[in-house]
Order: structure tokens, then sequence, then C-alpha cells
């Protein structure tokens, strides 16, 4: 539900002009950052874009270092690692991610550009807008001198479309001793909203193994897989209770080599949901129960579950530093929604929370649309001084003690 909020108080003058005066540079950054083509697997592509952004920190008084990968056959590209030292005690995580899940080529026919109150690109939705929008607070933070935090640290990882299985460790370690985490993905276009609550993500990897024979003169020798693969498909399409946030669909299979025989081997993936962790082991249960039920004698069905992102849930410590986040908003005249609800998508931000002190929370970045799309992803323009203005006063206000 969308909440209005009043205007409890005038915005920070210096903090909204501010803001509104470092909105050139963020389009120029957002420009040079989508220009970089950095698929998750696109080794070249994501250390220029890991080069240019740690140049980017270091200029602004960062201790930058680039973390190597823990998976780098999966995940190649580096983790970028910055610490900015104030005058204060407080400690505040700013996390983004500069991976894409597009190919390398794409970018010609989609460059970069601006059409009215849209700025296009591939990635520009997830997450280039939020790694800009971390350079650009942490630069307008430097203009009005604003140091009161003990540190401010920034991780901007290059796996997160992959499952961040190369910096997920490095996440929720450097997490654990923050006061806030606030990580930078978008709102959709239709309302600008924070995030308490992410979805948990996992796989189920269904293999059938039957037996081969020719498919015109001995089909009956034959032991079909692709059949039992079938069968155990549709058997699991009911695995999914929607009202719990728990969600099991099929999305990828194959089977069999030739046309004229008999496959002897089947496999299917299913994407896993979960607002539980305790959900993941239903599932888990329920998955191998039923294949005991098989409509092919002689075949062999084996089902494993793979769990990747753990759920984010929301706190008490976050759903008050959320409060706090529309008081602020509001005093721009904007409407913030605050959901305590996951909607599907995983992030990074689960990670950070599982050994994080302090609260988490999600959302900072830009309202965008048509993420994972190749057609018309765009950002909202509008929104970039309000959520420079919202980013900045969070960091502020945490590191002073005023956040309620």
């Amino acid at each position: 539900m969308l909440i209005a909020v009043p205007a409890l108080a005038a915005p920070q003058k210096p903090v909204l002009d501010a803001a509104e005066a470092e909105r050139p540079a963020y389009l120029e950054t957002l420009k040079a950052l989508v220009s970089i083509e950095s698929g998750s697997r696109d080794s070249e592509g994501l250390a220029t874009i890991a080069a240019l952004i740690a140049e980017r920190l270091k200029a602004l008084g960062g201790e930058v270092e680039l973390v190597a990968s823990a998976d780098a056959s999966r995940s190649p590209g580096k983790t970028v690692l910055a610490r900015f030292k104030g005058t204060g005690t407080r400690k505040v995580l700013l996390l983004a991610h500069m991976d894409t899940v597009y190919s390398k080529g794409m970018l010609a026919q989609q460059p970069f550009r601006i059409e009215g109150d849209k700025a296009y690109g591939l990635g520009i939705a997830d997450d280039k807008h939020g790694v800009a929008l971390i350079l650009h607070t942490v630069a307008l933070l430097n203009k009005i001198a604003a140091r009161d935090y003990g540190t401010l640290t920034v991780l901007i990882n290059g796996d997160e479309e992959i499952g961040s299985s190369g910096s997920r460790a490095l996440i929720t370690r450097t997490a654990a001793d923050q006061d806030a985490v606030f990580s930078c993905e978008g709102s959709t276009v239709g309302q600008d909203a924070l995030r308490l609550a992410t979805s948990g993500i996992a796989s189920v990897q269904l293999k059938v193994t039957g037996r081969a024979s020719h498919a015109g003169s001995s089909p009956e020798q034959g032991r079909n897989a692709l059949y039992e693969l079938a069968h155990q498909i549709l058997q699991m399409r009911d695995l999914s209770k929607p009202e719990l946030g728990l969600k099991l669909n099929w999305t990828i299979a194959s089977a069999g080599s030739v046309s004229n025989a008999i496959p002897a081997e089947a496999k299917a993936q299913a994407d896993v949901r979960a607002l539980r962790m305790a959900d993941f082991d239903l599932i888990e249960a329920a998955v191998k129960e039923r294949i005991g039920n098989k409509l092919i004698p002689d075949t062999v069905v084996e089902a494993t579950l793979t769990r990747g992102r753990p759920p984010l849930a929301p706190t008490e410590a976050a759903k008050a530093l959320g409060a706090h986040a529309k008081r602020v908003f509001g005093e721009i005249d904007r409407q913030l929604t605050v959901t305590e609800r996951a909607t599907g998508g995983g992030t990074d931000a689960a990670y950070a929370a599982l050994e994080a002190k302090g609260p988490v929370i999600e959302g900072f970045g830009l309202r965008g649309f048509g993420a994972h799309s190749n057609q018309n992803e765009y950002v909202a323009l509008d929104s970039i001084v309000p959520r420079l203005y919202l980013l900045a006063r969070m960091i502020t206000d945490v590191s002073r003690g005023q956040a309620k």
C-alpha cells in the first residue's frame, strides 16, 4: 500500500542543492558505465568497468582495493571495495553490482541514450544506475563536508547476476560490523520504494535415466526418459504456494540427442523462491516424495535442490530505519513505500544480512523499467535528485545518531 507522508520538516537545503548540482555529472557517469559491456562472465569488460569505478572512488578519497573472486572459474570479475574514513564512529555500507545479464556485442544495437524523461541502455536499470548513485552520493557528501561517519564502505561486485558465488562471503564478512547497510538496486517505475525483504532463491535439478532403443523398429525395448521427465514435471506443478511466497517453476528441460532414438536421459531445472529458509526444506522433501511415483518402470529418477541466496527478512531495526526514510522523503514532498514482504526477487542484501549487526535495506536506487530485457531498459530521470538526497541523508542521519 502506498502511504502518503506529510512533509514533517523542510528539506535540508545544502543537501538538496548539492543533489541538484550533482545531476549533470551523474548522467555523464551513467553514460560511461552503460557504455562498457560487463556481462557476468565477460572478464575483459568486468576488468574495464571495475578499473573505472576504482579510479573514481580513489579520486573521491577512498582507500580502494580490487578483491579477486573466490570462485574465479565461474565468476571472473573482481569486487571493488573502498573505505572512506570520517570523523565519527558509525559504520555504513553501500552495495551495488556492475555486472549485467547481456551478451557481448549487444551494446552496438542499444547504446546509452536520453529520450524525454528517460535514460536508456543495457544494464542501466540493473544496476548501473546504482553504481552511479553511490559514486555521486559520496561526491555529494564530500562537497558539503558531511563526514560524520566512522567509515563509509562501498562494495560493488561483478557476479550478482549469476548468484554472487565469488563475492558472497566478502559481502557477508564486510557487512558483519556495519551499523547500517544500504543496497542500491532500484524501484519499479511506478512507485518509489524501499524493501526490507527479498526472496530466497534455490533450484531443483531433475535427472531421469532410461534406456535407449530404435524409435522406429523397437521403441518398446527402450525406457523413454523424456516421457518420465514430462510425467515428473507435471506431477510437481502444484508445489507452489504463492500465498506464502513459495514458488517452484520449471524453466529448463532437455532430452535425447537424435530424433530416431528413444532418449535414455532427460534433465530439467526449476527455479524456486521462498521467504523462509525452512520452506526450502519443505520443497526438497516434497520433491523427493513425488519422484517415487514413476510412469515408466525401470527408469531412475534423481532430484537435487541447490540453495542459493537466502531470504532477507525484515527486522525491527530495519522497520524503524525504513520509517525514518519515509520522513526524509516527505521533506521533499515525495511518497515512499517501504515493503516488508518479498515479491520474488533476490539480491545481495540477503548475504549482507546473514551476520549484520545493523539493519539492511534494499532499493535505494532509481525508479526503472525493463531489467533483464533487451528492449527499452530505462531509468526515470526525475528520480535522480530525490534518490541522491535520500541516500545522502540516510548516511548522515545514521552517522549522527539521528535516524530513529
